[in-house]
């Protein structure tokens, strides 16, 4: 399939498109934040506290007095970060340990794979939690605990499709004909393995952007007074029954990401996948 007819199917199928739609949204608010945003998101003033929603505060304000509505905006900031460099931390040695494990087998392959598992063993949050509980509450090491947990994830997908392509026809003909492995795992078999990569990560944004915020709920992911969605959540949940829109909106937020990560990524898969796209 090229890359045309690529772009017309996503755009047919209903669910990838309305989720490229959503996350492109809010990419696009991220990106021109400092001309939507009416105020400045971290500038309290505690003669406004707790007002409702008006037209001089869309989404009314927090306990300090500090607008919902620019806040929302900066923290869709952190929240795409989030999700971009967890992804990153996971899937780069995940796929390098996928590839090395499913390629060249044996001891090797064991090792790395019962160090997987062990990692799986664990609840993601829990061991989220360990990580960033060892490593201090903060937006950085929130990322990289998150990336850690996920690892396991992409070294199997990997190493499932690369038990597939070594066994194929192409992939042994290059190898009696000399092909270095260096040559075969980055010019042959890599690339054969993009698709479920490609989606898994898409996925894996929506999950990212989800457990960092459950860690921001838990006061170990963004530190105030940064506008993260999930720490802006925990805050509102003490006001839930007096001012419930505190709450309310940066869940909406966190809800409204993740279903298009969600979206995007379920989409992908039905275009990628051969055997879905027959049916």
């Amino acid at each position: 399939m090229n890359r045309l007819e690529m772009v017309r199917d996503l755009f047919q199928n209903k669910s990838a498109a309305l989720g490229l739609l959503i996350v492109a949204g809010i990419a696009a608010t991220a990106l021109i934040g400092p001309v939507l945003a009416p105020y400045d998101p971290l500038l309290p003033v505690p003669l406004d506290r707790l007002q409702g929603v008006s037209q001089e505060h869309f989404f009314g304000t927090d306990s300090l007095g500090r607008d919902i509505f620019s806040r929302i905006i900066f923290g869709s900031r952190i929240s795409l970060m989030i999700g971009a460099i967890s992804v990153a931390i996971s899937l780069v040695p995940g796929t390098l340990l996928g590839l090395v494990a499913g390629y060249f087998g044996g001891w090797l392959d064991s090792l790395i794979m019962r160090l997987m598992d062990i990692l799986l063993a664990f609840p993601a949050i829990l061991l989220a939690i360990f990580i960033t509980a060892i490593l201090g509450p903060n937006l950085t090491n929130t990322m990289i605990a998150v990336g850690i947990v996920y690892i396991p994830h992409y070294a199997r997908i990997v190493r499932s499709s690369v038990l597939s392509l070594k066994q194929q026809l192409f992939v042994q003909a290059i190898n009696h004909l000399g092909g270095s492995n260096l040559r075969i795992l980055g010019r042959h078999i890599l690339p054969n393995s993009l698709p479920p990569i490609i989606v898994y990560a898409t996925l894996g944004m929506g999950t990212a952007v989800l457990q960092a915020a459950a860690l921001g709920f838990l006061g170990l992911g963004a530190q105030p007074p940064q506008p993260e969605w999930g720490a802006m959540l925990s805050e509102g949940r003490k006001y839930i029954q007096l001012a419930p829109h505190v709450a309310a909106f940066p869940g909406v937020a966190i809800l409204l990401l993740v279903l298009g990560f969600n979206l995007f990524g379920d989409g992908l898969r039905d275009i990628l996948d051969p055997s879905l796209r027959s049916q």
